[in-house]
């Protein structure tokens, strides 16, 4: 009888270790309402394409709850395409050298061209597969988000790859890992950081596509799928003022929500993959991870989880030869000049073909002049963009490194930024115009602001993400030094935030010329002003219905965005990648 006591007490520890504590109670309503939430996003994309028809969107603030709940779902299945594409796109561009000189300057193409430009094309496409259903415009819209999360997230995660750090590369050589082994072990981990920052600014920026992937126009036909976009859309449209109020208030919540329950956690947890030997006294904090942390039961039913995604991450998979190369290391010497003067060619052969299909579309019904006069209004665009993020980067520099490196002051200041990253530059349209024609202001100068208000916080973004992954070792050998003033900057914290640096401003001219189309030709109700610039000649042209002369505007800004980055950013990365990496 004795001995059945330690067994019995055994056994009931064991039972006592899979009964939920208080904080189950707690975090177990949160997951249930999560559940809830993507069970009925499920079961409205399901319903038939009739459906839509029959609903018609009301401005009632009593709507907007559900509203809400539509479109942020939209947005979370956007970050998750953006997330996969990520880190496929992008560790494909950076391990294969053939596969870099094709992906980097398409990537460089996609975030510049606008995605109002061919989402009629996407469309037709989404609901050809689903014709009978609300899940095909439900992807339409999805895609059309997507497109304005995928491509900064993407340079920050090649940026990443390509400036891993020589010793850590060296230690993942000594502990013999595969390509596969090294790739979830030291670079996903390395790069988690800047992505989970870049991930906050792709989700804020995303609020400015879903008006116009909430209502999809193909041809003569309209689709218009509940939402806040959809919503803010017709309060535009009928200039009501009240509506948009309720717009900003409900954006606000949504941005607090998700704050909370996404971005913090992911922010506290990244902060573990910080390459430092020397923890920092003030690390992120959040409260959802402490309360999951402290679960009984929700922990336990996570853990085969967390193991089975460790056990995939150890999995000896033997990657391409050529892969098996640091991204930031010499590429081995497996492939012949032979090769890549042949896929080269293939590469330039491919990029004529395309400029002469350009050029045998458009001859027919454009002169040389209208050519001319399209190249000057790009460089006028250009001089915007330059001034513009040359400006921001003046600011916004020194700020970020200031929130970066006080962890507590991020936490504070990162809702507010998140906000400021999603606040629709179409919401400002009735300030603008009608401080400009009370004023009679130069349109030119005064619609400029317009172009970088929702790009300049890629860069705001990335120094905070630079600065915040900056190793607390470097910072106190600084301190030891005495190293201060003008000298810290230039010789500690600008070199250790430089490629951040870099990702944002390459990300944010790229939206800056994006949002030129929106920015330099604006109407509020009957009243329109534009300024000269190519992004106003392909809102012109597009709202003519011209399509010769809307891809003429497009082949040029994409010429201009490509030429901007390989003449200015690429050898910036460069240098980034051969003189400022962590040794």
């Amino acid at each position: 009888m004795a001995s059945l006591l330690p067994l019995n007490r055994i056994a009931s520890a064991s039972a006592w270790r899979v009964l939920p504590n208080r904080w189950d109670f707690v975090a177990f309503p949160l997951i249930v309402g999560l559940l809830a939430m993507a069970a009925v996003g499920w079961r409205e994309s399901m319903a038939p394409m009739s459906a839509l028809q029959n609903e018609v969107i009301s401005l009632a603030p009593a709507n907007l709850p559900g509203y809400a709940l539509r479109t942020t779902l939209r947005m979370l299945a956007a970050m998750a395409a953006s997330l996969a594409f990520t880190l496929a796109y992008g560790t494909l561009a950076a391990k294969s050298r053939r596969a870099g000189m094709l992906l980097v300057p398409a990537l460089d193409i996609l975030q510049s061209v606008p995605v109002l430009g061919f989402i009629s094309f996407t469309v037709t496409f989404f609901l050809a597969l689903f014709p009978s259903r609300v899940f095909g415009a439900e992807l339409a819209a999805i895609f059309a988000i997507f497109t304005s999360q995928a491509w900064n997230m993407t340079f920050s995660f090649y940026q990443s790859l390509r400036t891993v750090p020589h010793d850590l590369d060296e230690v993942s050589r000594g502990f013999h890992l595969t390509g596969w082994q090294r790739f979830w072990k030291l670079e996903v981990p390395f790069s988690m950081p800047g992505l989970v920052w870049n991930m906050m600014m792709s989700m804020s920026g995303g609020w400015f596509f879903v008006v116009a992937s909430e209502a999809i126009t193909v041809g003569e036909r309209t689709i218009t799928l509940p939402g806040v976009g959809a919503y803010l859309a017709r309060a535009i449209e009928e200039r009501n003022l009240g509506a948009v109020g309720w717009v900003i208030l409900t954006m606000i919540v949504v941005i607090l929500a998700y704050d909370q329950l996404l971005f913090r956690p992911l922010v506290a947890w990244a902060d573990k993959f910080r390459m430092e030997t020397t923890s920092s006294g003030d690390a992120p904090q959040s409260w959802l991870l402490d309360l999951v942390r402290r679960t009984r039961l929700i922990h336990r039913l996570l853990a085969p989880v967390g193991w089975l995604l460790a056990r995939v991450a150890r999995v000896p998979l033997a990657l391409p030869r050529r892969w098996l190369a640091s991204a930031t290391g010499a590429r081995r010497a497996t492939s012949s000049r032979t090769g890549d003067a042949v896929f080269g060619a293939l590469v330039v052969a491919l990029t004529l073909y395309l400029l002469w299909r350009v050029v045998d579309y458009v001859h027919a019904e454009i002169t040389l002049g209208e050519v001319g006069r399209v190249f000057v209004l790009g460089l006028i665009t250009l001089l915007r963009v330059a001034v513009l993020i040359a400006i921001a980067s003046a600011v916004w520099v020194p700020l970020g490194v200031l929130i970066g490196l006080r962890p507590a002051l991020a936490q504070k200041i990162q809702p507010l930024a998140q906000f400021l990253a999603a606040f629709p530059a179409n919401l400002m349209f009735p300030v603008f115009v009608m401080v400009i024609v009370r004023f009679r202001l130069k349109a030119d100068i005064w619609l400029s602001p317009l172009i970088v208000l929702g790009t300049q916080w890629y860069i705001l973004f990335n120094v905070i993400a630079g600065a915040s992954a900056y190793p607390n070792d470097y910072r106190e050998a600084a301190r030891n030094f005495r190293i201060r003033g003008w000298q810290w900057w230039r010789q500690v914290m600008l070199p250790g935030i430089f490629p951040y640096y870099v990702t944002g401003a390459i990300t944010a001219s790229g939206g800056a010329w994006n949002a030129s189309i929106v920015s330099e030709f604006v109407q509020w109700g009957d009243t329109r002003i534009a300024a000269h610039g190519l992004g106003a000649y392909i809102a012109q042209t597009t709202s003519a219905g011209d399509y010769p002369k809307i891809i003429l505007g497009i082949a040029v800004m994409s010429l201009f965005v490509t030429l901007f980055n390989r003449l200015l950013w690429r050898p910036l990365y460069a240098y980034a990648e051969g003189r400022l990496r962590a040794d």
